[in-house]
């Protein structure tokens, strides 16, 4: 079992930074690929970037794509994602999650494992 807590959101000015981190339990998390994922109000959750277990791996959905970073530290158990350049079309509740196969995916059927989630909220 593996379990998922989210932190670092809050709100912020268009043009703005913030850093979300995921820690994770569980003695086998440097086996899983880990991904965030973002929804929107009234909207459906969306691949947002993915890491494979190393870090050596990374993938970002375009509309994040040069603005976003995804890394992880596997000492730590901790994921980051790094926002700069933030929009107010940034705006959702930001989602981490694990998947035991240690493979990028899009698709949120391909992750084993979910955390609460963190709001991220940008002002114009």
């Amino acid at each position: 079992q593996v379990q998922l807590v989210e932190s670092g959101g809050g709100l912020v000015q268009a043009g703005g930074s913030l850093r979300l981190s995921c820690a994770a339990s569980g003695r086998t998390f440097r086996a899983y690929a880990m991904g965030w994922f973002r929804q929107a109000p009234g909207k459906e959750r969306e691949f947002v970037a993915a890491i494979n277990w190393s870090g050596g791996s990374t993938y970002y959905a375009d509309s994040v794509k040069g603005r976003f970073a995804i890394s992880r530290d596997n000492a730590k158990k901790t994921v980051y994602l790094q926002m700069n350049s933030l929009k107010p079309e940034d705006t959702a509740v930001y989602y981490c999650a694990a998947a035991t196969q240690d493979r990028l995916s899009v698709s949120l059927n391909e992750y084993d494992y979910w955390g609460q989630g963190t709001q991220v909220t940008v002002s114009a």
